[in-house]
């Protein structure tokens, strides 16, 4: 099965949508009508070109978000909401599948992480560096 240039725009066009819009419900359906492809065919080239399902990568796009957000502390409840999850449930379950630590404990290692960047800088430096620049003198 060959791309068209016009075909591929069209996946890459409905991926951005995908971008813009995760943290919203997104209905494979709405998503191929960007495209103006079939729902079927369109989840075939989006795993073609992406070598995942739009499932996948909506689910991997909201799991990177909300690292991101735990990172920065937020409370689990408001990052599961602010990356379009729709319980609390299906949110800690899945994350912790995919990051293999539930998303409290990775909120507090992260900020752990943090704290200690703060207090030992030159441990989270890479070594060449340190020794480039003579940094450790």
């Amino acid at each position: 099965m060959n791309l068209t240039n016009d075909t591929y725009l069209r996946i890459v066009n409905a991926k951005m949508y995908i971008d813009e819009n995760y943290q919203e419900p997104i209905d494979l359906e709405v998503v191929s009508k960007k495209a103006f492809i079939s729902k079927f065919h369109f989840h075939r080239l989006f795993r073609k070109v992406y070598r995942q399902t739009p499932h996948q990568y909506i689910t991997r796009k909201r799991i990177d978000k909300a690292k991101d957000l735990l990172a920065e502390n937020k409370p689990v409840n408001e990052v599961c909401n602010e990356v379009g999850f729709e319980s609390i449930g299906s949110f800690s379950i899945l994350f912790k599948k995919e990051i293999g630590f539930a998303p409290t404990y990775y909120r507090n290692m992260a900020w752990l992480k943090k704290q200690e960047a703060k207090q030992q800088p030159k441990k989270f430096i890479p070594h060449c560096f340190i020794d480039s620049y003579k940094l450790d003198k």
